[in-house]
């Protein structure tokens, strides 16, 4: 972990040196108080040397003005190295999870991924400017600091430093318990940050139901696991911090003490012991700077362990030997397919299916039969195991092909339609980005959608709100289908498509999807059966099976499962007749 943390300071080692030569310079500047006023009272003082006071006192002043550019420096520059950081391994991970695999999304809330994203590594970014500057600075002053002291006095020097081991190990004992502590401090932010997203996003349904106090509730009850999380983090922190101070403090005691007999008994000067009270605090200060440090570790090191843990999740990549999808006809097969989201509970149970060029295969059957399933497997959204079939397309298995080709050649318009913040234009050029003005508004034509895009007053280029809040269901439903006409793919999967909409916008929506399946081998799953009666072939899915195929006539003809369900849906506004033919 130490070395992929370091990897990120590569490109900024110039610009990390000048910065840490700055502390050092800091750190230097630091020891020429102490220095002169050591001169002053043991020399320029009793010899009345004001000349050389005033001059002293101006190239000291000097060398504080060097600091404090110096200071600025390491303030802006250190913090924009820290920054630059932190937007790298922020773009690092955001691209990382781009490759993940559904699974991933299947376990991990969105709030606690975006909370990774941002306030994990603004912790990361604190450490990566302060510590090497932090640690720098302490080292040299301490040794510095022990190095002065020792040609005052070195014996009340040893006295100091023999508190150092104390020290240490108080600082172990507290640290273990902080880390813990702050580890469980960010678990919650995360849980909250879970509960926030999901909160607004589902503000509609909350409203809806009017389930406000419910979701404070449940927000509440985040928070106070936040509370009680940081309450432990501040309280290891704070054992840490006073016991910590507490042995610092003692230092001050020994010297006063101990100054002060070494003094009465004529061993050091009144110059001497004042210089040494002066100077105890170079060693003091880079003390006090290393038991924040700790704090601030502790919190970085939380953050970047778990920048890491999504890091370490292990992507979506391709066969050793994949090739690209090209020329691609649309013949597909499912061949002995079985699969299972979690072990021991199969969703597919040897599934075979086979789909020709240009034609249209519905699924069918109750919810939860698997139906969903084997449009995700088709794009390699789940990849099959072995021993779990093989899905084929053109003859080919889509595991010895490349994700991005197979993806590329597939088309998924689905009932839950998911638009982007921005703009119409925008939302359709998602289905290819590079197509020209004229391409797009034809693939809006296609879709319905131009002559209602053009009545807008900003037209295609109308802010459409987050998820497309400003859009009815099938406006929203039309873009995504102009969407997937500027893709032009080869193959089509409609995954209820149009079950979520009212009988008038569902005539409208078919059309175009009539429109968009043409040419098309087409993978369709409805509920509406009304909408699939001309698919070249239907297949009822119950309990991961295929337990009927044929047309609508022959299904309707077998009795079977098909047939019942037909019946049921058209029996309290129509007269179910046996041929499928409904009568008033």
């Amino acid at each position: 972990m130490l070395k992929r943390f370091l990897s990120y300071y590569g490109p900024h080692k110039k610009m990390m040196a000048l910065d840490m030569l700055a502390s050092l310079l800091i750190s230097l500047i630091g020891m020429v108080y102490p220095i002169v006023t050591n001169r002053m009272l043991n020399d320029y003082i009793p010899n009345k040397m004001y000349r050389t006071i005033i001059i002293a006192g101006a190239i000291v002043l000097a060398l504080y003005l060097l600091r404090m550019l110096l200071r600025y420096f390491v303030q802006y520059y250190g913090h924009v190295i820290g920054v630059r950081m932190q937007s790298q391994m922020r773009k690092d991970l955001f691209a990382h999870l781009q490759k993940l695999p559904f699974r991933f999304y299947d376990n991990h809330e969105t709030g606690r991924i975006m909370t990774r994203i941002t306030s994990d590594l603004f912790e990361v970014c604190e450490l990566a400017h302060h510590g090497p500057e932090n640690l720098l600075i302490s080292a040299v002053m301490i040794v510095l600091s022990f190095i002065y002291l020792m040609t005052i006095d070195w014996i009340l020097t040893l006295i100091i430093f023999a508190c150092v081991p104390i020290l240490v190990i108080v600082t172990m004992h507290y640290r273990k318990a902080m880390k813990r502590a702050f580890d469980d401090r960010r678990k919650s932010n995360a849980t909250i940050n879970a509960a926030v997203e999901s909160s607004i996003t589902g503000i509609r349904v909350t409203k809806a139901y009017t389930n406000g106090a419910l979701e404070t509730a449940k927000f509440e009850k985040g928070d106070e696991a936040f509370v009680d999380s940081s309450r432990a983090a501040y309280k290891a922190m704070a054992k840490f911090h006073s016991s910590t101070s507490f042995i610092t403090d003692i230092f001050n005691v020994f010297i006063l003490i101990a100054g002060g007999l070494f003094l009465y008994a004529g061993r050091i000067s009144f110059g001497d012991y004042s210089t040494f009270i002066v100077s105890v605090n170079l060693f003091i200060n880079p003390v006090n700077m290393l038991i924040g440090f700790m704090e601030q570790f502790q919190n970085g090191v939380s953050g970047f362990k778990r920048f890491v843990e999504i890091m370490e999740e292990q992507p979506e990549c391709d066969a050793p030997d994949a090739r690209e999808l090209t020329n691609v006809q649309g013949e597909i097969a499912f061949e002995d397919v079985s699969f299972s989201y979690e072990e021991g509970k199969e969703v597919l149970h040897h599934v075979d299916l086979q789909l020709q060029r240009g034609k249209k295969l519905a699924l069918v059957g109750p919810s939860g039969g698997g139906k969903t399933t084997l449009c995700h497997l088709l794009p390699n959204f789940y990849r099959l195991e072995q021993g779990q079939g093989r899905i084929l397309i053109d003859g080919t298995d889509v595991r010895e092909l490349t994700l991005g080709s197979v993806r590329r050649h597939i088309g998924i318009v689905q009932q839950d339609v998911f638009l982007f913040v921005g703009t119409i234009r925008e939302n359709i050029l998602y289905g290819r980005p590079d197509a020209t003005e004229a391409e797009m508004q034809e693939a809006a034509r296609r879709a319905n959608i131009h002559d209602y895009i053009m009545s807008l007053e900003k037209g295609y280029d109308t802010e459409i709100g987050e998820r497309g809040v400003k859009l009815s269901g099938g406006q929203k439903q039309r873009l995504s289908i102009a969407r997937v006409f500027l893709k032009d793919p080869a193959i089509l999967i409609l995954d209820e498509a149009t079950s979520a909409l009212d009988n008038t916008t569902e005539i409208l929506i078919q059309q175009a999807l009539d429109e968009l399946c043409k040419g098309r081998t087409t993978l369709v799953v409805a509920h509406r059966l009304s909408t699939i009666r001309n698919a070249d072939e239907i297949a009822v899915v119950q309990n991961g099976r295929v337990t009927e195929r044929g047309t609508h006539e022959e299904l309707i003809a077998g009795g079977g499962t098909y047939r019942d369900l037909y019946a049921l849906q058209f029996r309290e506004n129509d007269r179910f007749e046996p041929n499928g033919i409904q009568a008033k």
